[in-house]
């Protein structure tokens, strides 16, 4: 490759992550807005898979000092590329889960309080079926926690045989939830559901310590009705 080809890769390479950093500050940002993060506790990341980079929120910094050049860029192989920060303590775990799951183009961590509960409860969300992951042992917590709880994710979704698309969310016993999409506006989106879900059945089962999972036609029929071949909700005409 000549010297002005490569320039050229260079400047659009350059071109793109100045983008998605953007993208990915405004998606942090959105943290806070709908209630997901309590001071620093939640990240944000999304992923350039044509070049195998990705950008995710600097460790322990506030959001109201949070600015897009702060944002972080790191490789599939775990090596920090640009930043003069360190990026997210949970970054070796959206790492995992990129090498993972190629569908998906971003990653949201919080510790929202209901969807938290439910994971410290060590239960699955009724209803909605979200997949619980496992506890992870004393080994795996001394020895690259943040890495093993992806790597825990991911086997749990093979041994459930869960398709990350159709599940875009996860509680970790003991830790909180992760949420995930095809950027990052989606999986924000997703993290956002799934706090309002743990919510509603929160107070469901508070109502009503007798309560039953809803049927799974109805379960089935509200999903596919959006997710199926045969969707129907929303405007077809509209984007």
């Amino acid at each position: 490759m000549s010297e002005s080809w490569q320039a050229v890769e260079r400047n659009e390479i350059k071109y793109m992550l100045e983008e998605l950093k953007q993208k990915v500050y405004e998606a942090n940002m959105d943290l806070p807005r709908y209630g997901l993060v309590t001071f620093t506790w939640g990240n944000v990341s999304a992923i350039d898979r044509e070049s195998g980079l990705f950008v995710i929120k600097p460790s322990g910094v506030d959001y109201d000092k949070l600015t897009p050049e702060m944002m972080v860029v790191m490789d599939l192989n775990g090596n920090k590329v640009e930043g003069d920060l360190n990026p997210s303590s949970d970054t070796a775990t959206h790492l995992e889960l990129y090498k993972a799951f190629p569908e998906i183009g971003g990653i949201v961590h919080t510790h929202s309080s209901y969807a938290t509960s439910w994971a410290q409860a060590g239960r699955d969300i009724p209803c909605y079926g979200t997949t619980q992951a496992d506890c992870l042992t004393k080994e795996e917590i001394e020895d690259a926690y943040e890495e093993n709880t992806g790597h825990l994710i991911v086997n749990e979704f093979k041994r459930l045989g869960k398709d990350p698309k159709a599940v875009p969310a996860v509680l970790c016993k003991n830790h909180g939830p992760f949420a995930w999409g095809k950027d990052a506006k989606e999986a924000v989106h997703n993290a956002v559901v799934l706090e309002e879900v743990a919510k509603m059945a929160y107070r469901a089962e508070t109502i009503n310590p007798r309560i039953q999972p809803a049927p799974q036609e109805l379960q089935d029929k509200h999903y596919l009705r959006k997710h199926g071949k045969n969707a129907y909700y929303g405007q077809t005409t509209l984007k």
